[in-house]
């Protein structure tokens, strides 16, 4: 599978062997490499391993629709080979952050090539909460990886066939999971709409108060017609995002006398130590809690 490599001043190539130049190497001999949030820099380590140097901007339980850059963030663009960001408008402040930086390094798109979901207001970045998806992104990685270095290629290879292999088996097991819940039951109140690929993927309807960005306050209206949903469709559960505001999530139980559910991640990684400090982690965290919910 040929990666999408978006390259500076947004020239799109097909075929990572176009990319295969000398890279230039942090003081440890690893290739100097950004991630734009928690959960790229998780697929990089994965498929790097010991050969990248991986700086995350947005780290651990951060928004990064909301996210204000700082001088140290345009530092490691400046220094890095290679930069890894989602694209679908998720990282709005990538452009003056790329600019500021005056960096040379390639700008890999890791969504571009998916077929991207048409939300409420445009559309949808969250495409790895379909781990069909996910594993898209790891083909991405790998193929800019090994451009960017070949003479560590068949690590890169090995590295990203192993970690495709995990992602399957976790992509099977949340398919059984939710096709032995009726569907019927299958709803969900969640705080902002990033589980649309989720919900096409694993057959869970989602309501949620905001829209796809979290930088835009639910109305008064928009709460009002979520409390209605709950209601007609006898919601069980709702549920807090690692991201967002509770204040809404309790209003909506409160209102309905739905119970609040546990903590959903969708666009951040928890800490390391926390309940999904890792993709898998995080995508397992959410299966369980879900299941408990919808009676699984």
């Amino acid at each position: 599978m040929n990666a999408f490599i978006a390259l500076p001043r947004r020239a799109f190539l097909a075929g990572a062997a176009a990319l295969a130049v000398s890279p230039a190497r942090a003081q440890d001999g690893k290739l100097p490499v950004v991630a734009s949030f928690s959960i790229i820099g998780d697929f990089l380590r994965e498929v790097g391993g010991a050969h990248v140097d991986v700086t995350v901007i947005v780290g651990a339980n951060g928004d990064a629709h909301v996210y204000q850059p700082t001088p140290r963030d345009g530092q490691a663009l400046a220094k890095a080979k290679l930069v890894f960001v989602n694209g679908l408008g998720f990282e709005g402040w990538l452009d003056r952050l790329v600019a500021a930086s005056k960096t040379k390094a390639t700008v890999v798109t890791l969504s571009h090539g998916l077929e991207a979901r048409q939300g409420d207001e445009g559309l949808d970045p969250h495409a790895w909460q379909s781990v069909a998806n996910a594993m898209r992104y790891v083909e991405n990685i790998r193929d800019a990886l090994i451009a960017a270095d070949p003479a560590n290629a068949e690590s890169f290879r090995e590295n990203a066939a192993r970690y495709h292999a995990r992602l399957d088996v976790l992509d099977k097991d949340m398919l059984a999971a939710f096709a032995a819940i009726p569907k019927e039951r299958r709803r969900i109140v969640s705080t902002h709409d990033a589980f649309g690929y989720f919900a096409q993927r694993y057959g869970i309807d989602f309501i949620a108060p905001q829209g796809v960005s979290t930088e835009a306050e639910a109305s008064a209206k928009d709460i009002a017609r979520i409390i209605d949903a709950v209601r007609a469709h006898k919601v069980s559960a709702v549920f807090l995002e690692n991201i967002a505001d509770p204040r809404l999530t309790q209003r909506i139980a409160k209102e309905t006398g739905a119970k609040i559910g546990g903590v959903l991640y969708s666009d951040a990684l928890s800490s390391p130590d926390g309940p999904a400090g890792s993709y898998e982690k995080m995508m397992r965290n959410n299966l369980r809690e879900l299941v408990e919910a919808l009676g699984g």
